[in-house]
């Protein structure tokens, strides 16, 4: 068997938080003064594409945002994001024999905190959070050279349409779950090269 490279984002694949998020960036949104979120659809578009490129061309100042969010305590984050425990078994078998990366538009601590609780992060070779950079397709494609990886054996595995996007600049397989942030309607719109209903799915690719 050849071994692959899969590289998972976070938020809405490996654990809940979507309501943790949303009231994050709103909080960011309205201490800089720019409450452009009025609904659950305004937060949910903003991951049509890069979510830092969506909030800039709605006029938000990305340094002021990134600021506001530092500032913010991320321990009670901790406690209210949930992790989708079907996946631990099949990241368990997955890292047997392919190697396993998070590239998240999150902070790289959060996650790293949010792995080490629930048991997930000896299954990562790496995080590449929003520290690192802004771009998921620049993230791909250092992973990819890191690990000396090709295209044709790479998988991003998201659950929005940006995360699909993203991975389609950099050139790798596609893999969207429907039990994330966007529907499986939306999803299928961009028609990812793999669209799944459950982790176990994951083990057939």
């Amino acid at each position: 068997m050849s071994e692959k490279l899969f590289l998972f984002d976070f938020d809405g694949v490996l654990v809940d938080s979507l309501e943790v998020y949303e009231r994050r960036v709103k909080i960011c949104l309205e201490k800089i003064g720019s409450p452009i979120i009025r609904s659950r659809e305004d937060f949910l578009a903003l991951f049509e594409d890069n979510f830092y490129e969506g909030i800039v061309k709605k006029g938000i100042d990305l340094a002021a945002f990134m600021n506001a969010s530092r500032s913010i305590p991320t321990k009670d984050d901790y406690d209210q994001m949930a992790p989708f425990t079907p996946i631990f078994p099949v990241l368990q078998e997955l890292q047997k024999h392919n190697t396993l990366t998070v590239i998240s538009s999150n902070i790289s601590k959060v996650i790293h905190a949010i792995l080490s609780r629930y048991g997930f992060n000896g299954c990562f070779r790496d995080v590449l959070g929003a520290d690192y950079g802004f771009s998921k397709e620049e993230k791909i494609l250092h992973a990819m050279n890191s690990f000396q990886m090709e295209k044709e054996r790479t998988f991003y595995v998201g659950d929005t349409i940006g995360d699909i996007k993203e991975a389609r600049l950099a050139g790798v397989k596609t893999v969207a779950v429907t039990w994330g942030w966007h529907t499986k309607e939306r999803l299928e719109t961009v028609s990812p090269d793999y669209l799944i209903e459950t982790p176990n799915d994951l083990l057939k690719i």
